[in-house]
């Protein structure tokens, strides 16, 4: 499906104003996931280079592609914010703001006067989402932060591999991502109480990189506070699994497919299938005990059979199964199809592109992907010009001087 701009006015966050003092992934994609469901969101960025995001990962004619889905659905904007006169039209926008997401260093924000307190001096009702590498109360404050230390800081690499092999991230930029998901949370949270509290007097969202990630893993602090011993890598398992068959497996014809059974029962119809005692598997217990001998007899069986064969008995057994997907296997399958899942866009440079549509669903006041990523300073106009109310006069002066 094509998509055009109709829709935002019905989208669920239509209306809502946020800037950004933001860039590469943990903050802008917080922006990005409210500008999908419908917010009027402003990126700033510096007048020479723009945001370093712009020019990561693969290129196309010497097109930038990840940029085209990271920055979609915003307005561009060029500001240098060294300048006090370039400062002085962000303090302009935070007036008009409802959110402000930021993610320079501390120090850095409090030398522009760009910090929490003095931007709640000019908007008292202002929500700042500020994302930093250690968070604001610790030691390192100002220390620089990348989302690969953040994913070694919350546990997960430390129980992501196999038992004998070293701890793995994980193949996309896991602790920036899941920063910005919970951010984009954070904010929703602050404007409920915002839009519930007639004495509610701003919202500061401290949050690091490496908080999200570590607030997931919900069992690792109890577990070891409890049995004394640290989570460990057991491969494509689970150390909380709650049944016995947890893997992925590779089939006949040379396929990949996971396999993973919720409960009881259908362990014990694995073992069923396997030519097991199924009395053996009685109980939680009894399976955890004989998890490894399962696993090897069903990696076995599994080996002997095509992956539409594994899938067919999976599912008459009633347990849970898929193939492993490619993006080859995404772009065919029925179930994304049915979901519209894959929306094409057109870009300016590309022409037609495809990426993901909007998540999550909203049946009712749905998001859309509005347009791709804006080329540099492309709503200097719209926005200085008409939503702030700077002459033409003025903006000349501020382009020559490179304020913006």
């Amino acid at each position: 499906m094509n998509i055009t701009d109709k829709g935002k006015d019905n989208a669920t966050l239509s209306g809502l104003k946020v800037v950004e003092f933001a860039h590469v992934i943990a903050g802008p994609l917080a922006g990005t996931l409210l500008a999908d469901l419908g917010a009027d969101v402003v990126h700033v960025e510096d007048p020479a280079h723009g945001d370093p995001q712009r020019k990561a990962g693969p290129t196309k004619n010497g097109i930038h592609l990840w940029w085209k889905v990271s920055a979609r659905n915003k307005r561009s904007v060029t500001l240098d914010l060294r300048n006090e006169e370039g400062r002085e039209l962000a303090r302009d926008l935070v007036r008009w703001a409802d959110v402000v997401i930021v993610n320079f260093r501390a120090a850095t924000l409090e030398r522009w006067q760009l910090d929490f307190t003095s931007l709640q001096r000019i908007n008292p009702r202002l929500i700042m989402l500020q994302v930093t590498g250690f968070g604001l109360v610790s030691s390192k404050r100002n220390s620089p932060g990348f989302g690969k230390v953040g994913e070694a800081m919350s546990g997960v690499v430390n129980i992501t591999g196999f038992p004998d092999g070293p701890p793995v991230h994980t193949g996309f930029s896991h602790g920036d991502s899941v920063t910005g998901l919970m951010g984009a949370y954070a904010i929703m949270a602050a404007l409920y109480r915002r839009d519930h509290d007639p004495d509610f007097q701003g919202e500061w969202i401290d949050l690091s990189l490496f908080e999200s990630l570590y607030r997931l893993i919900e069992w690792q602090v109890i577990f070891h506070d409890q049995l004394g011993r640290s989570p460990e890598r057991v491969g494509n398992s689970l150390q909380a699994a709650p049944a016995a068959v947890i893997n992925t497996f590779r089939t006949g014809d040379g396929e990949w497919m996971t396999v993973t059974s919720g409960t009881p029962r259908s362990v014990r119809n694995v073992a069923e299938l396997l030519g097991q005692h199924v009395e053996d598997y009685a109980t939680s217990a009894m399976q955890a005990e004989r998890r490894e001998h399962l696993d090897a007899l069903l990696a076995e069986w599994i080996s002997a059979h095509t992956l539409a064969e594994c899938l067919d008995e999976m599912e008459r057994l009633e347990v849970v199964a898929s193939a492993i997907f490619s993006v080859e296997d995404i772009l065919k399958d029925p179930t994304y199809r049915e979901l519209d899942a894959v929306v094409t866009v057109d870009d300016p440079d590309l022409g037609e592109v495809r990426m993901q549509n909007v998540v999550p669903r909203m049946v009712n006041h749905p998001g859309a992907v509005r347009h791709s990523a804006p080329a540099l300073g492309e709503h200097n106009q719209q926005v200085y010009g008409e939503m702030l109310a700077r002459s033409a006069e003025e903006l000349d002066r501020l382009r020559t001087a490179g304020v913006i």
